[in-house]
């Protein structure tokens, strides 16, 4: 165990090191400490992309998801990736372009600034949005890291929430986003090592696809069915709503912000093409080690470890499980910095993404204060790190619709904003919050494993769009620029 731990801590020393070194790059401007003056090479913007986007959801959802559910779990990396594709070709070079010409840092100041006009109303209120939901989603990030640890190692469940907390304070104080997106780079890669490290010693023990697919079929034959079972509305529907779940990349804030400091809109294909030669690798290896735990740990809830939790928290952990039970102690020490680091790569985009907000959105009155930002960042860690230590699980229920509120709320209003359409401020208000309330509801409905939430949230807000455009003056509800 010590030899675990020392491995663990030395990782996270070096990430914290990365990060302190992109303070000898950063100049003490506002623009720096957001956007890294918006000079980031597109390896940088790829790899950072690719660790926060993916993260927990990666080393934590998908690889639990396919614990339980088995093969099927592929169809959700193929609707994800198409979504994720999507937002990629069609949005975000356009944010990077936008985001230029009016001179914003933020994705609220996008949202709500046209080259004449700047609609506070629509400004604070995303702000407000993103403030909340990126604030709690950090919160759990913190939390789910902490569990993590206290589960492998037995350390009180405040120790990884505040180890967490102090290492992002300490980088992001030191550049900025330009330390994040260095931490995040250094990140993705030990995370693609971590994977490659356990499945290889997954396939020395279990054997190759073909060994796996017999073992699984053993345990259940539903493990090895292509098509989820018991979809209510047909297998189309639950594709478009995992390709809708990739395509909310366009309303994170915490993802967006990458692409607003990439030094060129020109970069963005370049950058693209290393996001995917490293992203769906990586998304294949979480379906694979998921796959693996399950033949290996055919029972992970009965583990001495995961007494007192249910099976799906069980199977949430099922790396970490794997990598104790297969790896020697200095690469369990690996898998779980890759672990831990998913969940920082993701904390401290939000985290920095709540305090431009919190300077730039909601109180321009600091915009121009270097001071100002930091002191916003370190206030927002504050504040996470309180819900991560004091909250209850309801936190994680709330973790669960962060990505689809965000997706729905602002993801409509901003593909909006970016292809030149001007639309009235009561109805991007309208939009935002039917987005929102349709997501919370259609999660309430029981109907979210049949359907992404994230596609009737969409849905309806762009329904919202057309009804006001057919019903009131077109020429007061939205023109082109």
């Amino acid at each position: 165990m010590t030899v675990i731990i020392a491995s663990f801590l030395g990782f996270l020393a070096l990430f914290t090191a990365i990060g302190v070194l992109s303070s000898f790059y950063s100049r003490k401007t506002t623009s720096d400490y957001l956007i890294a003056g918006r000079s980031v090479s597109p390896w940088l913007t790829a790899l950072s992309a690719v660790a926060t986007n993916n993260s927990g959801f990666m080393f934590i959802g998908l690889i639990g998801y396919t614990y339980r559910y088995g093969i099927s779990a592929v169809w959700m990396m193929v609707g994800w990736i198409l979504g994720d594709l999507t937002a990629w070709l069609f949005v975000h070079h356009r944010v990077r372009f936008h985001s230029e010409d009016v001179d914003v840092a933020t994705v609220p100041a996008l949202i709500g600034t046209h080259r004449d006009q700047v609609a506070r109303p629509i400004v604070v209120i995303s702000g407000l949005l993103t403030f909340i939901l990126l604030g709690v989603y950090a919160a759990a990030q913190l939390k789910a890291g902490s569990t993590a640890l206290n589960t492998l190692f037995g350390w009180d469940l405040r120790a990884g929430a505040i180890i967490g907390a102090v290492i992002v304070v300490i980088y992001c104080f030191s550049g900025g986003i330009r330390a994040s997106i260095w931490t995040d780079a250094a990140q993705s890669i030990v995370m693609l090592l971590a994977m490659i490290v356990l499945l290889t010693a997954a396939a020395l023990k279990a054997g190759g696809p073909a060994a796996v697919w017999s073992a699984l079929e053993t345990q259940d034959p539903q493990l090895v069915q292509w098509m989820p079972a018991g979809l209510e509305f047909g297998f189309s529907l639950y594709l478009l709503g995992m390709t809708f779940g990739g395509f909310g990349a366009v309303g994170q804030p915490h993802i967006l912000v990458r692409f607003m400091a990439i030094e060129s809109v020109e970069q963005m294909r370049r950058a693209r093409g290393i996001y995917f030669v490293w992203f769906v690798p990586f998304f294949m290896a979480g379906i694979a080690v998921g796959l693996y735990a399950r033949v290996i740990i055919p029972d992970i809830a009965a583990l001495p470890l995961a007494e007192g939790m249910s099976a799906s928290q069980a199977a949430e952990l099922a790396m970490p499980q794997l990598a104790r039970t297969l790896l020697p102690d200095l690469l369990i020490g690996l898998t779980l910095a890759g672990l831990f680091s998913a969940t920082m790569s993701t904390a401290d985009s939000q985290i920095l993404v709540c305090s431009g907000t919190l300077t730039q959105d909601i109180n321009p009155r600091w915009r121009q204060s270097y001071i100002a930002s930091k002191v916003g960042t370190l206030l927002v860690t504050s504040l996470a790190l309180a819900v991560a230590l004091y909250a209850g699980q309801g936190v994680f229920s709330l973790v669960l619709i962060a990505w689809s509120a965000l997706g729905a709320g602002l993801g409509p209003v901003l593909i909006l904003r970016v292809f030149h359409v001007r639309v009235a401020t009561a109805t991007s208000l309208a939009m935002m919050a039917t987005g929102i309330v349709t997501v919370v509801a259609w999660n309430l409905s029981g109907y979210d494993d049949d359907v992404f939430k994230l596609l009737p949230g969409m849905v309806a807000s762009f329904a919202v769009f057309g009804l006001a455009r057919a019903t009131f003056d077109r020429s007061a509800n939205v023109a082109v620029e």
